[in-house]
């Protein structure tokens, strides 16, 4: 997301987490001053997931009670080698830009938190060389794009997006996962079966260049099944999601699908972590599923 700014201001700021009863007001400030696509709503519920206890929502400036800054985070807790590790999101970061001057002082309030994995998804142009003064490190985002085609497909594999279906046949971690995501706002579900195989997907749609054309895979359960059922998955995202493109991360899907071609510039990610290998670090439990921008 952007980082908005300007010029600085004289009079003192506030520094402080973002709590429970701060959230209508953060998300109404999001919504005016970094993109109203996302409704006030729509932040409000992205900063409330529920997938773990959290010490806050991030932190803010505020000048008297007014809201002139933020820096959402979402926190969450996974298993990485048999261990509880914790994980703070870096999400959506928006300064007035008559206060420029206090913008770093978020990053660093969240940053001082101990004992967690940051990651930061989504971080614009100017954001990227302050990630890596910070010691963030860039994940390998090699992008595929594979066009969508109504492929005449037969035989046993299915594809469907409906929830309760996909429910009632996932099990284990992926349906966890599928739980903790069913109502996310970004996160859009499929589930494909080839006999006794399955293979669970979230993806996100996304912009490229203002064109609301592309869906993003986020989460893929079997690399495996997910390539030799890459014409029936294709024809499902065009005909029923109404996605001409999908982008595929390598890091994601595994290898490059058949027929796609390698995105030029794919877009940063970046992680910071004393314990958690890039290869550890996924897109689940972050703003890519939480906020459709």
């Amino acid at each position: 997301m952007k980082y908005r700014c300007r010029m600085p201001a004289d009079r003192p700021i506030t520094l402080g987490p973002i709590t429970s009863s701060d959230v209508g007001r953060v998300a109404a400030f999001l919504s005016a001053n970094l993109n109203s696509r996302v409704t006030p709503e729509a932040w409000r519920r992205a900063m409330g997931p529920g997938w773990v206890e959290a010490p806050n929502h991030g932190f803010m400036l505020t000048d008297d009670d007014d809201v002139v800054g933020a820096y959402l985070a979402i926190y969450s807790q996974r298993e990485i080698d048999g261990r509880q590790e914790r994980f703070c999101n870096l999400a959506a970061w928006c300064v007035l830009e008559e206060h420029r001057s206090q913008g770093l002082k978020l990053v660093r309030a969240i940053l001082r938190q101990p004992g967690y994995t940051f990651t930061d998804l989504s971080p614009s142009g100017n954001v990227v060389p302050l990630n890596k003064r910070l010691r963030f490190a860039e994940l390998d985002t090699a992008t595929a794009a594979v066009p969508n085609l109504p492929w005449p497909v037969s035989g046993r594999v299915q594809v469907t997006s409906d929830l309760a279906t996909i429910g009632r046949q996932l099990s284990g971690r992926d349906l966890e996962i599928f739980r903790d995501h069913a109502h996310a706002a970004a996160a859009h579900h499929v589930l494909v079966t080839d006999g006794g195989q399955s293979c669970y997907l979230i993806f996100r749609r996304d912009r490229r260049k203002r064109m609301p054309l592309f869906g993003s895979i986020l989460y893929v359960s079997n690399p495996d099944l997910f390539h030799r059922a890459q014409r029936q998955v294709s024809r499902h995202l065009l005909l029923r999601h109404r996605v001409p493109v999908t982008l595929a991360e390598l890091r994601v899907v595994g290898r490059r699908p058949r027929g796609a071609a390698m995105v030029p510039h794919p877009r940063p990610k970046m992680f910071k972590s004393d314990h958690v290998r890039a290869d550890q670090v996924d897109y689940l439990y972050s703003e890519l599923t939480n906020v459709a921008w």
